[in-house]
């Protein structure tokens, strides 16, 4: 397969910028790409062309923070939130996370299969290729092993392609008074299970107010680091305990949220190389502070964009809304924002995704516009015309 005559954005980190070739062309065979440059040196051969007619061609995007296996939905604290109600107010009185663990914990294999193909079909039709899926409405060990045996059923149709992450969210309240015990299970049963199953590629650790403390997060990534997993975090959302500095220490794939985070920790992700994950969905919709962009970027935090889809703070499945709220709410550029949701993002899941090069997979899509920043401005649009992943 071909596409020529594109407006290619290709994220190559051998060219500047956003990689821009203005009349360019792709070439695939099979699920990988084999040749990239100007469209009159592409390689002659017979083979399906794609006339792109000038139009903008992308790596396919990755969504590098989701918790797309869930069932039920929290629409009502949406209300009360607009209401003015707070995210620890609303948990306190039954609501949070712990609303959607009866749904899901209720919900069964099929119906959680269902579901969570049905939204990474919306997912890459708004242009995704590649997904993060974590587990964490769960929180027994039965559960959450079933919910990742769930994710690998999808992640074997490779369309999107799916990454798993095993998470430790927080303590359920069924388990507060033996939460030490909670902890031991987490590190002991969850960990190593996984890890002999292949269920997953990184452990997740929520390390905040309300959720696991520095101590137990510590714990757990240990555990994580001994059954050879990737180490990512969810900090400094609703206070700042010191996690940042606890994933650096432990070289952490990447630190999620960060709205609240000391100078100290962003000078120890720049030394650590971790991605800073923004997830601006769930900070506009908590009306938090906005993360120190700007630090970041002076410190050379390298920072990825994602949906954060869940059902309570960022209901959201497709990108470019998060890209128009990173530009916009957050200060970042347009070209940090598409980078932040191709080449940083597939940094940040240790996979070979969001740049347009040879030997990459065969993730592109083509788009009904010309510029890049015609996505983010046209957020309420979906602009995707066809979505090319793994060749197909």
């Amino acid at each position: 397969m071909v596409i020529r005559n594109a407006r290619l954005m290709t994220c190559d980190p051998e060219r500047p910028g956003l990689g821009m070739i203005d009349r360019g062309a792709v070439v695939m065979e099979g699920a990988r790409i084999v040749w990239v440059g100007p469209d009159n040196e592409a390689p002659a051969g017979e083979a399906t062309v794609i006339n792109a007619d000038g139009r903008l061609v992308t790596p396919g995007l990755v969504d590098c923070h989701t918790h797309a296996i869930f069932a039920g939905d929290r629409a009502g604290e949406f209300a009360m939130r607009a209401a003015g109600k707070g995210y620890l107010e609303i948990a306190e009185a039954g609501g949070g996370i712990n609303a959607t663990l009866g749904p899901t914990r209720g919900a069964g294999h099929a119906k959680l299969l269902g579901i969570l193909m049905t939204r990474l079909e919306r997912m890459r039709d708004g242009g995704t290729t590649s997904v993060e899926v974590k587990s964490g409405y769960d929180l027994t060990t039965e559960g959450e092993l079933a919910l990742l045996r769930t994710v690998k059923t999808v992640a074997a149709l490779e369309s999107p392609r799916v990454v798993p992450t095993l998470l430790a969210h927080l303590v359920p309240p069924e388990r507060k008074a033996d939460r030490d015990v909670f902890v031991r299970e987490i590190c002991e049963q969850w960990i190593p299970r996984a890890a002999a199953e292949q269920l997953a590629t990184s452990v997740d650790v929520w390390c905040d107010t309300g959720a696991f403390t520095v101590d137990e997060t510590r714990a757990i990534i240990g555990a994580a680091k001994a059954a050879a997993f990737g180490v990512r975090g969810h900090v400094g959302q609703l206070g700042d305990v010191g996690a940042a500095e606890l994933m650096a220490e432990a070289g952490a794939l990447s630190v999620d949220h960060v709205e609240l985070i000391s100078d100290a920790a962003i000078a120890a992700l720049a030394r650590a190389g971790t991605v800073a994950v923004m997830l601006p969905g769930a900070c506009v919709q908590l009306r938090l502070p906005v993360p120190p962009v700007e630090k970041l970027r002076r410190a050379g935090v390298a920072m990825a964009v994602a949906t954060d889809l869940n059902p309570g703070t960022s209901y959201c499945e497709t990108l470019p809304i998060q890209m128009w709220l990173a530009t916009t709410h957050y200060g970042m550029t347009v070209e940090e924002a598409w980078l932040g949701v191709t080449r940083v993002a597939a940094r940040a899941l240790r996979v070979e995704a969001g740049a347009l090069v040879a030997g990459a997979r065969a993730d592109c899509v083509i788009w009904s516009c010309e510029r890049p920043e015609e996505v983010p401005y046209r957020y309420g649009t979906n602009l995707v015309s066809r979505v090319i992943c793994g060749g197909a």
